[in-house]
């Protein structure tokens, strides 16, 4: 039997390991000897994250739930190591399967590797050359000690070639999150904001901010929200709040007419307010990957990215974060000339089935 550990940290983690559960489960039920064991290290403790978000994604709740969430970055890994040690030395295993750049991703391939255990990285290879987000330093430890690399993109397969990986360890599969947005694009589900805002499909815009470089500087954050309404004519806002970027927003006294702060949203609630909008502001790297694939006019709020390809064959610029460089993108909206996708290579919603094909062909 081929064992498989599952991490997942965060919330967009399940997003990206939702299919791979769904294709071990196909790869068992043809007769492979393949199983898994799922284990939430509870680094984002989500209200969100309940017994309907797992029915939503159709996967179990996970085996085991370390609860290791709050504290500094330093704290949360020394915990997360502590935790994930003992799990893994109760539950041996063949390989460590971690996804993406969260904390938990690092540092429980550190923990498999001094346990003599290979790890695989799903997303290995995204760069964003920014060693200020802690997600990069994240994305640099775990490539530099992981075995396998499930790759979204040939600009991933070149930096981990020039940093001395060999062919036969990468293999360029697509992206796992988007085989979960074309799964579950005909359950996405209409917000209580829609009819409370009166939103009409390509009329309202979305936004999301929370990378502390713009919601910590308040100043910042003031102007580019002026910025924001200022250029955007008639067009509500919708900006769905994380709690701690609230608490900056009160503080600030920031309140416009047409700018509607709401609380987080489900994956579906959320995912139905991109797909209809006239477009995203943002600041998260996998929002530029759905709306890229949904074809949704998208605007990243800082200064580099680790998805380039949602640029040159998405829908997404790169803004910046200089609060003047907003105008012309969003003159540019309204004048009807924003680019087309034009269809990135592999994102098809087949990832997770080239995976789990590649891992019984390495068991």
């Amino acid at each position: 039997m081929y064992n498989i550990t599952i991490i997942a940290g965060a919330r967009p983690n399940f997003m990206k390991i939702a299919p791979i559960i769904h294709e071990i489960e196909n790869a068992k039920n043809r007769g492979n000897a393949i199983d898994y064991r799922l284990v939430h290290t509870g680094q984002h403790y989500d209200k969100n994250m309940s017994g309907d978000f797992f029915e939503q994604l159709q996967i179990p709740e996970p085996h085991v739930n370390l609860e290791c969430s709050g504290g500094s970055q330093a704290v949360q890994t020394a915990n997360i190591l502590i935790a994930f040690e003992k799990e893994l030395l109760a539950n041996p295993t063949d390989l460590v399967l971690v996804v993406g750049d969260v904390t938990s991703t690092m540092a429980c391939a550190l923990v498999a590797q001094k346990l003599h255990t290979e790890v695989a990285h799903v997303e290995g290879g995204i760069r964003s050359n920014d060693w200020t987000m802690p997600e990069e330093i994240n994305r640099l430890v775990t490539d530099s000690i992981s075995n396998y690399f499930f790759t979204t993109s040939e600009t991933a397969n070149d930096y981990l070639k020039k940093s001395g990986v060999k062919d036969e360890q990468i293999f360029f599969v697509g992206n796992t999150m988007i085989d979960t947005l074309l799964k579950q694009m005909p359950n996405f589900k209409k917000p209580l904001v829609w009819n409370e805002l009166s939103l009409k499909t390509k009329e309202y815009i979305v936004m999301t901010l929370h990378r502390p470089a713009n919601v910590d500087e308040e100043n910042q954050l003031k102007e580019m929200i002026s910025e924001i309404m200022k250029h955007s004519g008639n067009m509500p806002i919708v900006f769905p709040v994380h709690p701690r970027t609230a608490k900056i927003l009160e503080g600030l006294d920031i309140s416009h007419n047409r700018l509607h702060t709401v609380s987080p949203l489900s994956y579906l609630e959320f995912n139905f307010l991109v797909k209809n909008a006239k477009a995203v502001i943002t600041d998260s790297g996998g929002i530029t990957e759905e709306a890229s694939i949904m074809n949704v006019p998208c605007m990243t709020l800082r200064d580099n990215t680790e998805r380039p390809e949602t640029i040159t064959l998405g829908t997404n610029e790169l803004v910046g974060t200089n609060p003047s460089n907003i105008a012309p993108y969003l003159n540019k909206l309204f004048s009807g000339n924003w680019k087309q996708s034009k269809g990135i290579p592999l994102w098809d919603g087949h990832t997770a089935e080239r995976i789990i094909k590649h891992l019984l062909n390495l068991n």
